[in-house]
């Protein structure tokens, strides 16, 4: 691969990250609701879910999926399922009228679990796994040796520097969640909004 088509692929890469979507809207949410480390802890589901979704290009599963209309839609409509339960889960939150606290002792977030809600969310979204497969093999040099090692390269690449942004963000939204953390009823006021963004990001991954 050429030096100039990777620095095309990262140019664009970044810029596709930074565009507003479903996924950084839900990272500055959780990061404001539950600080940065959650946050970043989020974006490193996140994008360990690029990098499941490189390998299904990569042995062409992708291929078969855009190809298929049921395998297409019942994945569809397991992601969509899973985001209403987790959006359940944070307006149920929201009425037993949890609080966010700076104090540890009240902390009773599981990072582990916060990792894993980021990879399901992006392994059960079929669109992201078509948009790879459209978008990766577009800077892959398939005369060259080793096309499979050129598109996990761009997949890591794509991963890394999203993370940093992502990470990025939850850090910026971590600071902002510290000047406005003692406004009362914030915990549900933020338990709410999250449940309504995952509700959201559910229906526009059934009807689009």
């Amino acid at each position: 691969m050429e030096l100039s088509t990777f620095a095309y692929f990262l140019t664009a890469s970044i810029l596709l990250t930074l565009a507003p979507g479903p996924d950084i809207l839900y990272l500055l949410t959780k990061s404001l609701s539950e600080g940065a480390k959650s946050g970043i802890t989020l974006a490193a589901g996140l994008v360990s879910g690029i990098i499941f979704h490189t390998f299904l290009v990569m042995v062409g599963v992708a291929a078969f999926i855009q190809n298929s209309p049921f395998a297409f839609t019942v994945l569809k409509i397991f992601g969509a399922a899973y985001l209403i339960f987790i959006a359940f889960k944070s307006f149920q939150a929201a009425r037993t009228g949890k609080k966010i606290s700076m104090q540890k002792s009240d902390a009773k977030i599981s990072f582990g679990k916060l990792y894993r809600r980021g990879v399901l969310m992006n392994v059960l979204n079929p669109k992201v796994l078509l948009f790879f497969l459209a978008f990766l093999p577009q800077f892959v040099n398939f005369s060259a040796s080793s096309p499979s090692l050129q598109i996990i390269l761009l997949g890591v690449t794509f991963a890394v520097q999203a993370f940093l942004i992502f990470s990025a963000m939850a850090i910026c939204a971590g600071k902002v969640r510290n000047l406005i953390l003692r406004k009362k009823n914030l915990g549900q006021i933020f338990n709410y909004v999250e449940g309504l963004v995952l509700a959201i990001i559910a229906l526009t991954l059934l009807i689009w």
